[in-house]
């Protein structure tokens, strides 16, 4: 119960400031932009299409890369929404109040970051709304659109845990924010970074790259592996921040 109300004051307090609901603006126009530009794409391509072996539909011309262009966006939205869970409340000296309260560390964690994952899910459906558009016109694989957004909710739950842990680690949201996007830019950037490494090196620099497993899930490919390497950063970065309020508790 402590969680679910940690959660639900969470989500509202996001819902009555204006930066989330700017975050949420650009980012859907952002995500129209670019599947206006891959639309007109794809209408310059139909023609040609059919006489293609394996040619790709419209949901992989189309919607494909707007679900990619979203997740770029959230790199830097992110850290804005999440830099103030924890950050704030050092700064406004309520975060004692919030430890010397009869709940766990766990309880707080967890409600913080339950919180702003409902804020994301509604970022998520808002996008949605684009791509499903197309059906009053034409046919989607939405196999493929289900991958590709549970992709989008995976990077997202992997952002919002990076960012509510480096929010443990400083009294002012601005710092937290500007330290979540270089964590960020790291993971987005890693596979990119490995490609100068030793050849027995570049599968890790692979996998630890974000983009490994969101790109698959936007193709369409589901794998256990891409699952897990998001399970395992939430679960990671959760278990830090949930370290780190333990020794803000005993004074540390």
């Amino acid at each position: 119960m402590n969680v679910v109300t940690i959660a639900v004051r969470e989500l509202r307090s996001l819902f009555v400031s204006p930066l989330p609901w700017a975050v949420l603006a650009i980012t859907q126009a952002f995500v129209a932009y670019a599947f206006l530009v891959k639309l007109e794409l794809f209408l310059q391509l139909k023609p040609h299409l059919p006489g293609l072996p394996g040619a790709p539909g419209l949901t992989a011309i189309v919607v494909a890369p707007a679900l990619k262009a979203a997740g770029m966006v959230m790199l830097l939205a992110a850290p804005l929404v999440t830099m103030r869970l924890i950050s704030e409340e050092r700064r406004n000296a309520t975060l004692s109040l919030l430890l010397s309260a009869p709940i766990s560390m766990t309880d707080i964690v967890l409600g913080k970051f339950l919180g702003v994952m409902g804020f994301f899910c509604v970022v998520v459906l808002v996008i949605l709304i684009t791509p499903l558009s197309l059906l009053a016109g034409g046919n989607l694989d939405v196999g493929l659109l289900a991958s590709g957004a549970l992709g989008l909710l995976l990077l997202m739950a992997s952002f919002a845990a990076i960012g509510l842990f480096m929010s443990t680690l400083t009294a002012h949201p601005p710092v937290a924010a500007i330290s979540t996007f270089g964590v960020l830019l790291l993971l987005w950037n890693m596979d990119w970074a490995g490609t100068g490494a030793a050849e027995g090196v570049r599968p890790f620099f692979s996998y630890v790259a974000a983009t490994s497993h969101f790109n698959a899930l936007l193709q369409g490919v589901v794998d256990s592996a891409d699952l897990i390497y998001s399970l395992l950063i939430v679960a990671v970065f959760l278990l830090l921040a949930i370290r780190r309020l333990d020794n803000m508790r005993l004074g540390h």
